[in-house]
C-alpha cells in the first residue's frame, strides 16, 4: 500500500511542477501580448488623434508645456568667413499627454517605445538660426519615443546642424565669440504651446570636447520669445561662449611679422655704399610683409571696421616701408656729402678766405702801414655805438656752444648719411617697442572688459 501512495505523491508533485512552469510561460507571453494590446488600445483608430494638441497642466485648457534638454556631442568647426558653426547633438523633448495613460501592470510595464513620430502629437519646434541640418539613419534611424504609464512622452533624436553665428571681429585674434542655438515654435502661439528648459542641468556637453582654434568656456540658457503679427511664439536659446586660442596666431602671425620688421633693420648696419644689398633687403621684406598681410585678410571676411590684426600688420608694414625710405634718405645724404667734398677739393679754403677779404668794404679792412692810417674821431657817434653793440652781439653768438652728450657722440660720425643710419638703429627699435607696449596693453585690457 505505501509504495502505491508514494508513487501517487510523486506523480502529483510532477504534475504540479509542470502546471507552474506552464503558468509562468503563459504569463510571460501574456505580458508581451499586453504591451501590444496597450499600444492598440491607446493609439487605435478612433481613440487617439495626433492632430489635436494635449491639454494643459492638470487637465486645463491652458497651453501644453514642453520641457527641452540637449546633449552636445561634438562641435566640428567654427568658420570665421561664413560666420557659422557645426554641432552634433542629442535633442530631447518631454510633455504630458493624458490621452496616453495606461496601466503599468504593477510596475512590469515601465514604458512603451515607438520609432514612428507620426503616431503621436509632436511639438512644431524648429531651429531659427539653422542653415543646414540632417538626421542620422545609420544603422537605424537614431530616434525613439517613449510613452510612460502616467502619460508623459519623451522624444529623443540625434541631429547634426550648421548654425549661423554673427561674429564681432574687432578684437581678432584676441576675441571671444558667442554663438547661439535658438529653438522656437513655428505655428503654435504661447496660448497653445510653451517651451521650457528642463529643471536641473538642461544642457550637457560631452567631456574632452576638442575644437580647432577655439575653447568652449561656458554656456548660458535663456528664453527668447518673439512677437509677430500672428502672435507671440515661445523660444529657447543657449549661448555658447568660445575663446579663440591665441597660441596659434602668435606662432603663425605675430612672431613672423616681428621677425620681418627686425630683418628690415639689418640694412641700417650695412655700408651705405652697398646699394644692391640694402635695396634688395628692403624690397624683399616689404613684399614678404605684403604677402603675409594679404594671406591673413584672405582667411577673414571683409568687414567695415578695423580689426586688431589689421592694426598690427599695418604698423609692421609701415616699419618695413620706413626702413626702405630710410635708405633712400641715406643715399641722398651720401650723394650730398660727396658733392660737398668735391666743392672743397675744387675750391681750397685759402682761396675762399682771400676772395672773402676782397669782397669786404675798404673801411672794414685794417690798415697794414701808417700811410693808410686814418684818424678816427675821439667822440663816437650814436650810429657807431649801435654798430659796435651789434658786432659784440654777433661775436657772442659766434662763440662755440657747449656740446651735449648726443652732439658730441654724433660728432664722431663725419657724414650726414652715417648719422642717419646711427640714429635709425636706435629710433626704429624704440618706436617699435613702444608700439608693442601700447598694442598689447590696449587689447588685453579690452579683452578683460569683454569678459566682465
Amino acid at each position: 500500500m505505501w509504495p502505491g501512495v508514494l508513487k501517487l505523491l510523486v506523480l502529483l508533485t510532477f504534475l504540479l511542477h509542470l502546471s507552474r512552469c506552464a503558468q509562468l510561460q503563459k504569463k510571460v507571453v501574456n505580458f508581451r501580448e499586453k504591451e501590444k494590446e496597450v499600444l492598440d488600445d491607446i493609439l487605435g483608430p478612433g481613440r487617439y488623434d495626433a492632430r489635436i494638441r494635449p491639454s494643459g497642466e492638470n487637465g486645463t485648457d491652458g497651453p501644453a508645456v514642453v520641457r527641452v534638454n540637449i546633449f552636445v556631442r561634438s562641435i566640428s568647426k567654427i568658420d570665421d568667413v561664413t560666420m557659422e558653426y557645426s554641432v552634433q547633438l542629442t535633442f530631447r523633448e518631454q510633455w504630458l499627454d493624458e490621452r496616453l495613460r495606461f496601466s503599468d501592470f504593477k510596475g512590469r510595464l515601465k514604458y512603451l517605445t515607438l520609432t514612428d513620430a507620426s503616431r503621436v502629437w509632436m511639438p512644431d519646434l524648429f531651429f531659427s538660426n539653422e542653415k543646414e541640418g540632417h538626421f542620422h539613419n545609420i544603422i537605424m534611424p537614431n530616434v525613439y519615443i517613449r510613452i510612460f504609464p502616467n502619460g508623459f512622452v519623451l522624444y529623443s533624436i540625434r541631429i547634426s546642424l550648421t548654425l549661423s553665428c554673427p561674429m564681432n571681429l574687432k578684437l581678432y585674434p584676441l576675441d571671444r565669440q558667442v554663438c547661439s542655438l535658438r529653438m522656437a515654435s513655428y505655428g503654435w502661439t504661447t496660448d497653445d504651446l510653451v517651451f521650457l528648459w528642463k529643471e536641473g542641468d538642461p544642457v550637457q556637453v560631452v567631456k574632452n570636447l576638442h575644437l580647432p582654434r577655439f575653447t568652449l568656456e561656458k554656456f548660458y540658457t535663456d528664453y527668447c520669445n518673439s512677437k509677430t503679427n500672428t502672435g507671440e511664439y515661445s523660444c529657447l536659446k543657449v549661448d555658447l561662449l568660445f575663446k579663440r586660442e591665441f597660441s596659434y596666431y602668435l606662432i603663425q602671425i605675430y612672431i613672423p611679422c616681428c621677425m620681418l620688421v627686425i630683418v628690415s633693420w639689418v640694412s641700417f648696419w650695412l655700408d651705405q655704399s652697398a646699394v644692391p644689398a640694402r635695396v634688395s633687403l628692403g624690397v624683399t621684406t616689404l613684399l614678404t610683409m605684403a604677402t603675409q598681410t594679404s594671406g591673413i585678410n584672405a582667411s577673414l571676411p571683409p568687414v567695415s571696421y578695423t580689426k586688431a590684426i589689421d592694426i598690427w600688420t599695418g604698423v609692421c608694414l609701415t616699419f618695413v616701408f620706413g626702413a626702405l625710405l630710410e635708405f633712400a634718405l641715406v643715399n641722398y645724404a651720401s650723394r650730398s656729402d660727396m658733392h660737398s667734398d668735391n666743392i672743397e677739393k675744387k675750391y681750397p679754403p685759402s682761396e675762399t678766405e682771400q676772395s672773402t677779404s676782397m669782397d669786404l668794404p675798404s673801411d672794414q679792412v685794417e690798415p697794414d702801414n701808417s700811410s693808410n692810417f686814418a684818424m678816427k674821431p675821439l667822440v663816437r657817434q650814436p650810429e657807431d655805438t649801435m654798430s659796435m653793440d651789434r658786432m659784440q652781439h654777433c661775436e657772442l653768438h659766434m662763440q662755440p656752444r657747449k656740446k651735449n652728450c648726443c652732439r658730441s657722440w654724433l660728432s664722431k660720425f663725419p657724414t650726414r648719411s652715417k648719422r642717419i643710419d646711427v640714429i635709425s638703429r636706435i629710433f626704429f627699435p624704440i618706436v617699435f617697442a613702444f608700439f608693442n607696449l601700447t598694442y598689447w596693453s590696449t587689447y588685453l585690457f579690452r579683452e578683460e572688459e569683454q569678459d566682465e
